[in-house]
């Protein structure tokens, strides 16, 4: 009777250690999808942030994307040759989800909004822009930032210097260097604060990437070179 229970006592623990085994599996593959997930950029109150950027809006409709169901690697590999930079880390993968907002006055469709993900100095930052049907920039601003300058930065007089551009005014810029290529518009684009460069340039590459995509995406090339 002793030897019938040790050796039913010893299947079981074999069992439970099985289960565990797999239990301790399926955790590491969730948590290695969760830290791998691509990060996507949606508006933290569309209803409100709408109701702003286009005041003389009646509704929107929100459209998902993504590089990889859109084009695939020949689109990544097209979209980082108009940003003049390589796409890298969880923000930038192909799989990353875009929201594009676009906004109707009735029937008739007014603009767009869109945001991306960029890496700051000091963390992820978000900027959106307001587009009009044309692909000008009617509005930008900073959803998220973290800096040292975040306060100067977040200002609207800053904001306001992208107001009126567009991807063919940003050609120019060379986002490796953080200069233009010629004098152009971008130039009038000045840092308010000048120990926060690495924000200040970010936030440019960030415009610069949000202006490709929304032209890959939504303007059909319409500022292809």
């Amino acid at each position: 009777m002793k030897t019938t229970t040790r050796y039913i006592f010893s299947i079981a623990s074999i069992c439970l250690f099985i289960s565990f085994i797999s239990l301790s599996s399926v955790l590491v593959l969730i948590s290695s999808d969760t830290v791998h997930a691509a990060v996507g950029c949606d508006l933290n109150d569309p209803d409100k942030d709408v109701a702003r950027l286009f005041p003389d809006s009646t509704g929107y409709k929100t459209v998902y994307m993504s590089i990889d169901k859109q084009g695939g690697e020949p689109l990544l590999e097209e979209i980082q040759k108009r940003l003049g930079d390589q796409f890298k880390g969880l923000y930038e993968t192909a799989d990353v989800p875009y929201t594009v907002y676009e906004i109707y006055k009735g029937k008739e469709k007014t603009g767009y909004i869109h945001g991306v993900n960029q890496k700051g100095q000091y963390g992820g930052i978000q900027v959106f822009l307001a587009l009009d049907m044309e692909g000008n920039i009617r509005n930008f601003y900073f959803q998220k930032m973290t800096s040292r300058a975040a306060k100067t930065l977040r200002e609207s007089l800053f904001g306001s210097q992208f107001v009126g551009l567009n991807l063919a005014d940003f050609y120019n810029y060379d986002i490796k260097t953080g200069k233009t290529l010629s004098p152009g518009k971008v130039d009038n684009i000045k840092n308010p604060s000048p120990e926060a460069e690495s924000d200040f340039r970010a936030a440019l590459r960030a415009t610069k990437k949000n202006l490709v995509l929304m032209d890959e995406f939504v303007f059909g090339n319409r500022f292809l070179k």
